[in-house]
């Protein structure tokens, strides 16, 4: 398996193909609706193989606001915790300005929560229609930028990428920010 990081601030971008279920970390990040259903893609898979612990503990919040971001524990997955980004409203479709919403207080999210390790779907490609080159752009940006100010206690900002296409247009989009911040890639 293809893995590509770029150090950023004192924190790690990386880049992998695989299943974001799997990860061993402290919080995976699930792209959500305002109601936190469970439903299909990632949000399915949360559901599948978290329990149903996960989506009781969203009944007791939702909904919550398109463009923010709350966290339940994890279930019997690896992880500790599931942010729960609402990128979607009820039309489930999403734009531009709710990604960098929803990407910047997911990490906010995770802060609070004193998370080290974090992994994100492509958030608004599925169900919410977004291509995934904005998707790449808009979500490398803000996390390069929220990492690059150093106030992080994040160590790890994982892009957990299903299929080698989404890893492909995600990596050169990575390819291109690294070279316009003088940032430089390397394997893992």
């Amino acid at each position: 398996m293809e893995v590509v990081q770029v150090k950023a601030g004192d924190s790690t971008v990386e880049l992998l193909e695989g299943d974001i279920t799997e990860l061993e970390v402290d919080a995976i990040v699930n792209a959500a609706n305002t109601d936190l259903v469970l439903g299909t893609g990632v949000a399915g898979a949360i559901r599948t193989k978290g329990g149903p612990h996960i989506q009781e503990e969203c009944d007791a919040v939702a909904p919550i606001g398109l463009g923010q971001a709350v966290a339940t524990g994890a279930g019997e997955l690896r992880a500790k915790y599931v942010i729960h980004a609402a990128g979607m409203g009820p039309n489930r479709r999403t734009n531009g300005g709710i990604v960098t919403t929803v990407t910047r207080n997911t990490l906010l999210c995770a802060e609070d929560k004193r998370v080290k390790t974090i992994a994100f779907p492509a958030i608004g490609t599925g169900v919410g229609g977004m291509k995934l080159e904005e998707s790449a752009r808009i979500m490398l940006t803000v996390v390069l930028d929220y990492l690059e100010e150093g106030t992080s206690s994040l160590k790890k900002v994982i892009f957990a990428l299903y299929g080698s296409k989404a890893f492909d247009l995600f990596k050169t989009e990575l390819e291109r920010q690294c070279e316009e911040r003088g940032l430089k890639i390397g394997g893992g």
